[in-house]
């Protein structure tokens, strides 16, 4: 296969337009493709490419983690695809089992869980079903743009609280506030914990890495009303990517802290499968000047590699540089956040027959 793209062809970084409002800047082959093809610069219209959703009639909803870095051990997902657009998300990959690609396609062509609420009533009110803190979602924005027309996330939230099952969430969209008042029941009970993912500081680096994304001032204020309104929340550094905005470790936990969070994670990037040709051709187009130094600190960070795939390594890091990230992070962790208590889930209350009592004899 032949991609037309910079990273395929470096001389040529200067050649194409950048695709307005989007991360990837091309569709590399889908490793599921029999066939190979070449891809002509016309694919791409000279102006915003126009997302499209797609409705599919999935089965089950509620996914098992087998990833001993990952520290929930279900997911759930109601959307497929995102249209934040990050070039370094590490769930552009799944797209291709959807028969699309990891590039321009994983942040334009949606699909969606028609009956997601559904198929989670479902999965509590079977026989034996064991309560556990399900993530929402553990692949791609459950708070994405189309959230807000859909609202699937939002009839997640409502099966959760009528069975008073636990859930938490991982977002950096602040139409999470839409539903504070489910949060805030949910709060109640102790079946509900909010991690923001917040990356930075600078706006001009967040509209490049992540174009399609909330503002970092917006994540802090609703980092803020979320903590004023009793909901648990951290954030999530993540990634953290050496020469990008790894030198903005400290202030993140910083101002994170001033607006209400208790916990902070953070990881270093990977660039696992199609993503590793994504970034690097992002990176040429978008950072020319300084690509190579950064490419080479992130091969640094995972032992000669991007593509590093060892459990208890891959979001870590390893070296030097990943060392000294992680220095900075703990010192203003323990600075700003030395009051970090504890989150346990409620596992007791969970009601299978969802509040519809004579349910529970069968």
């Amino acid at each position: 296969m032949s991609e037309k793209s910079p990273f395929a062809n470096p001389e040529n970084q200067n050649t194409l337009n950048h695709i307005k409002g989007r991360g990837a800047q091309f569709n590399p082959h889908n490793r599921f493709d029999k066939f190979s093809f070449e891809q002509e610069e016309a694919e791409f219209p000279a102006g915003p490419i126009k997302t499209e959703y797609i409705p599919t009639q999935a089965k089950t909803l509620v996914n098992k983690v087998t990833s001993p870095d990952i520290g929930m051990s279900y997911s759930m997902n109601p959307y497929q695809g995102c249209e934040h657009g990050c070039v370094y998300c590490y769930a552009r990959n799944t797209h291709e089992y959807w028969g699309y690609s990891a590039g321009v396609d994983f942040e334009s062509k949606i699909i969606y869980k028609e009956h997601a609420p559904e198929l989670l009533k479902k999965a509590f009110r079977k026989k034996g079903w064991e309560p556990f803190p399900i993530m929402l979602s553990g692949n791609t924005d459950c708070y994405q743009p189309i959230e807000r027309k859909l609202r699937l996330t939002r009839g997640i939230l409502e099966v959760c609280l009528q069975h008073k099952h636990p859930v938490g969430i991982i977002t950096k969209n602040v139409l999470i506030l839409r539903d504070l008042d489910l949060l805030q029941e949910l709060a109640t009970h102790n079946l509900v914990h909010v991690m923001l993912s917040i990356t930075g500081l600078n706006e001009e680096t967040r509209l490049l890495l992540e174009p399609r994304t909330a503002s970092y001032t917006r994540r802090f204020n609703a980092l803020s009303e979320l903590s004023k309104a009793g909901i648990p929340v951290g954030i999530m550094a993540a990634p953290i990517i050496p020469g990008i905005n790894s030198h903005e470790v400290s202030e993140i936990v910083e101002e994170s802290a001033r607006n209400g969070a208790r916990r902070a994670g953070m990881q270093i990037v990977r660039l696992n499968g199609a993503i590793g040709g994504i970034f690097k051709d992002w990176l040429l187009k978008t950072y020319p000047d300084r690509a190579d130094k950064v490419w080479n600190q992130i091969v640094e960070c995972h032992g000669g590699t991007v593509n590093d795939s060892r459990f208890g390594a891959r979001m870590r890091g390893e070296g030097k540089i990943a060392e000294a990230i992680w220095a900075l992070f703990r010192s203003a962790r323990k600075r700003y956040m030395n009051d970090e208590k504890t989150f346990r889930f409620n596992l007791e209350a969970f009601d299978p027959a969802g509040g519809e009592g004579q349910l529970s004899l069968f």
